[in-house]
């Protein structure tokens, strides 16, 4: 394998790595503090950084061929996926020497509801989740690990309408026979607190955008009468770190645009709560691959969406607990 410019020799440090230069966007590789800098390794990244910035899409898929890492996506991401991988290579032999960490959480929830829908919404119309999916991500080995799943009866509205059926593939009978939304989060509860997330555990929730937490679920707990979930009050979302994180605008972090620009292809049906949490947790899985550090970056105040700065200091979900009424 040709080494990187920066690259040590065998020694007491042996892995060839570089480092991505300092970003301060939501999502970006961890950075280390000022008085870091001074230790050579940091020099020998910033040496490898510049021989990668001059590589084209086709050295760059040799040189991660030869690292056995993907190859697919565009060039930035090609590029971004390189010296994330080097910067993570350095940073495990300086852990492993006393030095930092770069993983914030251990486990990620990736969460995407379904909720009924009109054709054309009338003012006014609330939202009833009728799906609560959740895809549980290892952050240390970037894999899917577990699923949950279950239907929600609507009270609200109990009849679908035809749009919502077709649009999500969720029957009249599957909602009938479902349970009640403060229920089905009672045992979404037991389901985190089983495995042990936000006692023995990090983690943090992961969605598509704001609506899942900001607006169903907030506007769920309202017409259920119970109180928003304060494990819930805080969350990743995915379209702002890979905007950030690839240097690509908001118009180009759609679902299908995201998995288009890695490389990769829905799979399972659109608009299933759980085949759209897979897909999305597909992307956070490459985007961990690819070095990004996955940081909550939003977060409910007083029933507004507020952003979470990145030099703030790092937020994890608190421990779950069952749901407390509004009455």
């Amino acid at each position: 394998m040709e080494a990187l410019p920066g690259d040590r020799q065998p020694s007491s440090r042996t892995s060839p790595s570089c480092k991505e230069e300092r970003e301060d966007s939501v999502g970006d590789p961890v950075t280390p503090s000022r008085g870091e800098f001074g230790d050579p390794v940091y020099k020998e990244i910033a040496l490898a950084n510049g021989h990668i910035n001059r590589m084209d899409r086709d050295e760059l898929r040799l040189k991660l061929a030869e690292l056995k890492l993907d190859t697919r996506g565009v060039k930035d991401v090609l590029r971004k996926r390189l010296k994330s991988h080097c910067k993570k290579q350095k940073l495990l032999v300086a852990a492993a020497e006393g030095g930092v960490t770069d993983t914030y959480y251990d486990f990620i929830c990736v969460v995407d509801f379904e909720a009924t829908c009109e054709e054309s919404n009338p003012p006014g119309f609330l939202h009833e989740i009728i799906e609560f999916p959740i895809v549980l991500v290892n952050t240390r080995t970037a894999h899917i690990v577990d699923t949950f799943q279950e239907y929600v009866k609507p009270e609200l509205n109990p009849k679908l309408s035809d749009f919502c059926t077709q649009l999500t593939g969720i029957t009249q009978e599957m909602v009938d026979q479902a349970d009640t939304f403060g229920n089905v989060l009672r045992r979404v509860v037991t389901w985190l607190q089983e495995r042990e997330l936000g006692t023995k555990y990090r983690y943090a929730l992961l969605t598509d955008g704001s609506w899942d937490m900001s607006k169903f679920l907030n506007m769920q707990c309202k017409i259920s009468r119970i109180k928003h979930p304060k494990f819930a009050k805080k969350w990743i979302n995915i379209r702002k770190s890979y905007g950030n994180f690839y240097k690509v605008p908001r118009t180009q972090t759609k679902l299908s645009s995201m998995l288009e620009k890695l490389g990769l292809q829905y799979e399972g049906r659109p608009h299933c709560g759980l085949d759209d949490s897979r897909n999305i947790a597909r992307i956070a899985t490459r985007m961990l691959q690819d070095g990004c550090q996955l940081r909550v970056n939003e977060h409910l105040h007083a029933g507004e969406v507020r952003n979470v700065p990145s030099s703030a200091p790092v937020e994890v979900s608190p421990p779950p607990h069952n749901p407390r009424s509004r009455d």
